[in-house]
């Protein structure tokens, strides 16, 4: 059987971290094991849903880097098929006719609160026979079972069982014709092929509402995994309260994707005692098996530490084209031409020990800057008088240096001795006239980073 998975989200709102991980679930299980992995834009509620919105899914999507297959699917746009389903489940006799008006269940369900007894509804048109109807407007409800129990077998939460008396008749087509988003979900999961429904725990009870359609018409059922919801680091569910909860958030925050995909994909999975790992090995392991029953927290802490490593083990040029949409979607200024080359050379020296790209873009500072290099307060104070003429001295030494670290360093070394100093007494007017910092790469990366012809430019106006 050819897996096929989906995320079918609802655009009344930008892509939430939790409907992410959903997504990469779905995206893992499916790519694992070549399959499909398929995307439904749930927009039944038109009120509420934009294209804004949908825009916005699909964006956090493509950075996160999870692509899907063939076209987005629209709900809406599949209304008639709906209908077409309840009609046909009307006709075999399993939904039937309902002409109760709202105001009516509303009052029986006022007396059942105000008595404390159910609210569930019981239509008294079940059983009504067509020749006894009124010519009135009608909704179109299920026969759900009435005795016994359901099983449902879900590859996370094991074997769960719902009695059938808590089960109503459901509603599939409202009285003006419009199909219930209960419906949908189960006739566009199966036109689709869907084989795995992998979604958060908080469908679990709608799993039962709607195996009443795949049981009514026959028709064979997905596999089922509801996974347990992300909290916050305070066990509470994840909420603007603990920090960004959207995709796109991320993104403008400068965490790389790559560092997303992996924290995500360990919040609430795992695999031995693994915590950082490729995508080809995450295709490769991910197993519904390893999702846990309990709600994951989310670490701020984890993330970036998982983050610093994709970064460090990143492809420096995939890096770049990174921090270039980085600074695009957080509305900072775009990267000309020569500092896109210099940050690319500087790479190496820059994605160690840091964990999202504005750490990254703070480190190349140097490189982004151009002279004269006016020093920050802390970095100019080793620009005394003395080191000025040790900088002064140095520079006619760099001029025909083989340029190459170890060269560097022995120049740098040799200097410091002959002025009976140690070689960290001059990192600091160094950092200050490469970087204008006193806080910077090593000087010799910087070095070999800028060149010999603007390092020796950068010496002789700090010397000055």
């Amino acid at each position: 059987m050819s897996v096929v998975t989906r995320f079918a989200p609802s655009p009344t709102g930008a892509l939430h971290i939790g409907g992410a991980r959903t997504a990469l679930f779905n995206w893992l299980y499916a790519r694992g094991r070549g399959g499909k992995f398929l995307l439904r834009i749930e927009d039944t509620d038109k009120a509420r849903s934009t294209a804004e919105n949908t825009q916005a899914i699909l964006d956090g999507l493509t950075w996160l880097g999870l692509d899907w297959d063939g076209p987005p699917t629209s709900q809406a746009a599949n209304a008639d098929r709906h209908a077409q389903v309840a009609h046909e489940l009307l006709a075999s006799g399993k939904a039937y006719k309902c002409f109760s008006t709202t105001d009516e269940i509303e009052a029986f369900r006022e007396e059942a609160r105000a008595a404390k007894t159910s609210t569930l509804f019981r239509s008294p048109w079940r059983d009504v026979a067509e020749t006894d109807h009124p010519d009135a407007p009608y909704a179109v409800r299920i026969k759900a079972p009435r005795d016994g129990k359901t099983t449902l077998h879900d590859e996370v939460q094991g074997d769960v069982t719902w009695s059938n008396d808590q089960l109503d008749d459901m509603i599939m087509l409202r009285s003006d014709g419009t199909p219930v988003y209960m419906l949908a979900v189960v006739v566009d999961d199966h036109d689709m092929g869907v084989t795995h429904v992998i979604r958060g725990d908080d469908h679990l009870a709608n799993a039962f509402r709607q195996n009443m359609i795949y049981e009514a018409m026959g028709w064979a059922k997905p596999t089922l995994a509801h996974i347990p919801l992300i909290f916050g680091p305070d066990g509470k569910k994840l909420s603007k309260r603990h920090g960004a909860t959207g995709a796109a958030e991320y993104q403008a925050l400068g965490y790389p994707a790559a560092g997303m995909r992996n924290y995500l994909a360990r919040l609430g999975w795992s695999h031995g005692d693994d915590e950082f790992f490729t995508d080809a090995q995450a295709r490769e392991w991910f197993d519904l098996s390893g999702i846990g029953k309990s709600p994951s927290r989310f670490d701020f802490k984890k993330l970036e530490n998982i983050c610093g490593q994709q970064i460090a083990a990143a492809d420096d040029a995939a890096l770049l084209h990174e921090i270039q949409a980085f600074l695009r979607v957080s509305g900072a200024a775009a990267l000309t031409e020569l500092q896109s080359e210099g940050l690319l050379r500087a790479m190496y020296c820059l994605k160690e020990r840091a964990k999202t790209f504005p750490e990254v873009i703070d480190k190349a500072a140097f490189i982004l800057s151009s002279r004269p290099i006016v020093p920050e307060q802390a970095a100019a104070a080793h620009l005394t008088d003395v080191s000025r003429r040790i900088l002064k001295e140095l520079t006619p030494q760099l001029q025909n240096a083989s340029w190459s670290k170890d060269t560097l360093e022995g120049i740098v070394a040799s200097t410091a001795e002959a002025h009976d100093m140690k070689l960290g007494k001059l990192a600091g007017p160094l950092r200050a006239a490469l970087a204008g910092r006193a806080v910077s790469p090593s000087m010799f990366d910087m070095m070999l980073v800028l060149g010999r012809d603007e390092t020796i430019a950068r010496l002789q106006d700090a010397s000055t």
